[in-house]
């Protein structure tokens, strides 16, 4: 049974800061089918559409029939764990910081035999066990064996912890505090074990609802962050830089409206300097910090998260300049997952439909309740996922999106 994690020790400053030393991460193109699922929280493998053989690993053609017709389909992983190993000696830097290491061979029910991590609470063979797809530190996808059932302290698994950015102990910058969401997710961070959350103000002069909620809190510490100032992003950066373990950036600058509704680009100009060069400023300053301490000890720096909107994925008239900055916004995020994946560091997007905030507060539900945004982004943190679209609206949406995305901008611009 897997021991809870036990608070960290204060760091050594005689003791060197570990580098990251990234896991074998090499995919061939078709395989990389399984990373797109993991990074949503699926595990998926190959069925023939011909013979409906289950395949694994990932192949261009059908092992049975040679058929090419192969498609991505969830799996409920449960197999039978047929044998195990615990890797003492491996030539690879990253394995070898982290040894003991256990590996199992599993036959799933649905037929193929895998490799797999196995999780520590999970008995010697035979064995049931439930597998799951992951994102190592490459960001690749690989294969863990669990216990078909879970337990209390499941997450505080070492081998896990090297897979997920789960917020238990570590030290949390979320960039707004004045907003629901922000004061929604500040307490589900401190609920899941944050052990440090800073959170941004921009206006440390107004008293605004609910600020004395959290900051009541005793792992809670306002400071001033306004990501339209790039001097006060460099100042934060230079006094907490080195000690933030996961950035949360849910700052926005949200109005309604596109192009004819509204004179001038005063509002346009808003929404893009903090949703997209607010990002930018963040990340240039709080980004080399984060990849410097990518390896160092039981809470390293871990995870980027960045709110964005699935209204970044097509343009919703209604609201087309926020649409707008949001893909602006997500076409950075994506050049940050690019160079964060080097040293290790997760870059999460959130993506959800209509908030239930002041913004939305004319469209009729499903909206997403801040409380349920906060536990979806915890969620993700904790199981390693990439992309996450939380609500009724943003699975919809993005369903359709991947169905043909000429066909939603039609009807988006017809009004549905």
């Amino acid at each position: 049974m897997t021991m809870p994690l036990m608070k960290p020790r204060r760091k050594n400053p005689v003791l060197r800061t570990r580098q990251m030393n990234l896991p074998p991460w090499a995919r061939g193109r078709t395989a990389l089918g399984m990373t797109a699922a993991a990074a949503e929280g699926r595990f998926e493998l190959q069925v023939c559409q011909a013979c409906r053989a289950v395949q694994y690993p990932p192949r261009d053609a059908c092992h049975r029939c040679l058929s090419p017709r192969l498609r991505w389909t969830a799996q409920e992983g449960l197999g039978e764990l047929l044998s195990e190993t615990v890797l003492h000696h491996s030539n690879d830097p990253f394995y070898r910081e982290r040894l003991p290491w256990r590996l199992g061979l599993v036959r799933l029910d649905a037929g193929p035999t895998v490799i797999v991590h196995l999780h520590g609470d999970v008995p010697a063979p035979p064995a049931r066990v439930r597998v799951g797809a992951r994102l190592d530190r490459a960001d690749a996808a690989v294969l863990i064996g669990f216990p078909p059932e879970g337990s209390e302290h499941m997450a505080d698994d070492t081998m896990l912890r090297e897979m997920t950015s789960d917020p238990k102990f570590r030290k949390i910058l979320v960039t707004d505090g004045k907003t629901e969401v922000g004061q929604a997710l500040v307490k589900a961070l401190v609920k899941a074990g944050a052990e440090i959350v800073w959170v941004g103000h921009a206006e440390p002069w107004k008293k605004l609802p609910g600020l004395d909620d959290i900051t009541a809190l005793p792992q809670v510490t306002l400071v001033p962050l306004d990501l339209s100032n790039g001097r006060s992003v460099t100042e934060l950066a230079g006094e907490l830089g080195g000690k933030v373990d996961i950035v949360v950036n849910n700052a926005e600058v949200h109005r309604a409206f596109g192009i004819a509704a509204r004179r001038g680009t005063d509002v346009a100009k808003a929404e893009m300097d903090i949703n997209y060069f607010g990002l930018l400023r963040l990340a240039q300053e709080f980004g080399p910090a984060l990849k410097g301490r990518s390896a160092d000890g039981q809470t390293h720096a871990a995870a980027w998260v960045n709110l964005l909107s699935v209204y970044a994925l097509s343009n919703y008239p209604p609201h087309g300049t926020f649409s707008a900055s949001k893909a602006a916004a997500y076409s950075l995020a994506q050049c940050l997952r690019a160079e964060m994946r080097p040293s290790g560091i997760r870059v999460i997007n959130i993506f959800p439909g209509p908030i239930d905030d002041e913004w939305n507060q004319n469209l009729p539900p499903p909206k997403v309740a801040p409380a349920a945004l906060a536990s979806a982004i915890v969620k993700a943190l904790r199981e390693g996922i990439e992309d996450v679209y939380p609500g009724d609206v943003a699975q919809e949406w993005v369903e359709r999106w991947r169905e043909n995305p000429k066909v939603l901008e039609r009807e988006l611009a017809a009004g549905g």
